[in-house]
């Protein structure tokens, strides 16, 4: 047998069905184990969740984080761009500020209302009924256009360059096969494929990026980074794809990555995403019932901190290798016809037989594990903020079908949306640029409610509402125009050009600084928030004495470390 096969060999296939086995039992014996000892607890621990330890939240951060995304879109990015799309996944600081700054908020009021809240639940009651209802309205539109019919669409290239797989065989079978998955295995079975399959992808994907950086280098890997370097730096007309930041006009990124903007873009979008979209919160917020504020807040926090030193880890398990792909490529060494399929291709070739098998083991559970995390925060929006309150008294079982339903549905709108999505952006720049549509309402609507007291309820409703439909209307825009490129003639076209033209970062600030200040008019005009609602972002001097007493010098130190690291790497490719 040939160990250094290019293909798929017996080997692989059958590391392949032993490991799916054990995958599958292990998931399952977890479930079956955790539903006994919660008999009598009410939908919350399925949807949910609870208290986990510590490291398991900070994989779990990282598993939902992790899609086929990385392993198709920011991989292809890296071949095609470099470094400049780092931005988007050097953001272990960001998930800092998650469990340092917003999980005492979000426990406040967990505390308050007496259960585990979700995101619309902390909007409804600082702000208005409606605020949390547009929330989670928008939460449910921004997985359907970024999270369901990327994945299917991503997982069907993966598969199509990997084993050959027709692509819409791969798309609608990791599709059914993560909604079985997530209908069945509920928060628990998402936790512990997440705990299973972050150590496999982790060395797997090391594992692709030093044996590619040895085929580079001829048996060296100092001497395949060289190479790498070098060749990239020769692209984008001389100058260059390992750089983070692209300063000058005649650089033809600048027109994607104008200057530091691209930073500040990348923040806002980061900020809403790691700090106050569902399905990230949901890993950390699980409780025991009764449990005190300070392990609550402790574990979360060094969850966050464990999550942070994963994050740093996609730019070398993913962009990097397709930086390497593209050199391998050009040095004869790998056929690559597209970008996108850089990393399946570097898998089938620098992975010795047996290997392969083991490594897509980890990547079919980053795909599902990633998927159902989704699908599950989409039962919890549905069931929790729009069901529930409809429909009360009714039994458990009937609400956890619902949701369960919800999750169906969403798949379905999915692959509808997913033919339009197929003529748009490269891959990553589609995703990152419907998250900068999305991002600046929800940034304006968290940060100035919970740092501002006198944001008035009406201010957040209307800003939210106002928000969603200008980034609506830009993505029509998008659609019509190809994202600015394309040449529309009329006087309509000529008055609107700032708005349909402008580029993407540049718009995403501008759409938040409007929103920021139109929050500010708003609340001039309409009535002051109650005093309920003022305390429900007020601690208390025993709340504060619980969040000192929930940090250490661990979670002093691990946090500087976090930090460090990310900006080692900014230093290093500014």
């Amino acid at each position: 047998m040939n160990w250094n096969s290019t293909e798929f060999v017996w080997l692989d296939w059958t590391v392949l069905a032993i490991g799916v086995i054990g995958v599958i039992w292990a998931v399952w014996h977890a479930i079956v184990k955790d539903r006994k000892a919660q008999k009598g607890e009410d939908s919350s621990a399925y949807l949910f969740g609870k208290g986990e330890p510590w490291y398991v939240i900070g994989m779990a951060i990282f598993a939902a984080n992790i899609g086929s995304e990385h392993l198709v879109g920011l991989a292809g990015t890296g071949a095609k761009s470099g470094v400049g799309m780092a931005h988007w996944e050097m953001q272990g600081w960001m998930i800092l500020i998650l469990g340092w700054l917003f999980v005492p908020f979000y426990q406040l009021l967990i505390n308050k209302m007496g259960k585990i809240i979700t995101m619309p639940d902390f909007l409804k009651f600082r702000y208005t009924q409606r605020t949390g209802s547009w929330l989670s309205i928008i939460t449910l539109v921004a997985y359907i256009l970024t999270k369901v019919s990327v994945t299917a669409l991503t997982g069907g290239i993966f598969f199509e360059y990997l084993w050959g797989l027709n692509f819409w065989a791969g798309a609608i079978g990791l599709i059914i096969l993560t909604t079985i998955f997530t209908v069945f295995g509920g928060m628990k079975g998402v936790m512990t494929l997440s705990t299973i399959q972050t150590p496999i992808l982790v060395i797997g994907s090391f594992l692709v990026l030093f044996l590619g950086l040895s085929t580079l280098g001829g048996g060296s890997i100092s001497t395949g980074w060289a190479d790498m370097m070098d060749y990239c730096g020769k692209l984008n007309n001389g100058y260059g794809t390992t750089h983070m930041f692209h300063w000058e006009a005649g650089d033809s990124m600048y027109q994607d990555y104008p200057g530091f903007v691209v930073f500040i873009g990348a923040t806002i979008i980061g900020f809403w995403y790691w700090c106050t979209d569902q399905h990230i919160v949901q890993r950390v917020l699980g409780q025991v019932p009764g449990e005190s504020n300070v392990e609550v807040m402790k574990r979360a926090r060094r969850g966050t901190i464990a999550a942070g030193f994963f994050k740093v880890l996609p730019c070398f398990m993913f962009l990097i290798p397709g930086m390497i792909a593209a050199a391998l490529a050009q040095k004869g060494a790998i056929q690559m016809n597209e970008t996108d399929a850089a990393f399946a291709i570097m898998v089938k070739t620098v992975l010795p037989a047996g290997i392969k098998g083991i490594v897509t083991i980890g990547f079919i559970c980053a795909l599902v594990a990633s998927l159902a995390a989704f699908f599950n925060s989409c039962a919890t929006l549905f069931t929790e903020d729009f069901y529930k309150p409809l429909k009360k008294g009714m039994s458990e079982a009937h609400y956890v079908l619902v949701g369960r339903i919800a999750t169906v549905v969403v798949v379905i709108l999915g692959f509808a949306w997913l033919p339009i999505m197929m003529k748009m952006d490269t891959l990553y720049n589609y995703l990152q640029g419907i998250q900068s549509l999305l991002a600046p309402a929800m940034v304006a609507v968290f940060a100035m409610g919970i740092f501002f007291k006198k944001i008035t309820p009406k201010a957040g409703e209307y800003t939210m509402i106002t928000g969603f439909l200008i980034g609506m209307l830009r993505l029509v825009t998008n659609v019509i125009t190809d994202t600015g490129k394309a040449t529309m003639d009329g006087a309509f076209w000529d008055y609107t050009a700032w708005f349909w033209q402008t580029n993407w970062l540049v718009f995403e600030c501008w759409l938040l600084i409007f929103l920021i200040i139109f929050m500010v008019v708003v609340s001039c005009f309409t009535p002051a928030p109650s005093k309920e609602q003022v305390e429900a972002i007020t601690f208390t001097s025993d709340f504060k004495k619980s969040i000192r007493e929930s940090w250490g010098a661990f979670d002093i130190i691990g946090t500087i470390v976090v930090i460090g690291l990310c900006a080692a790497f900014y230093a290093y490719f500014w």
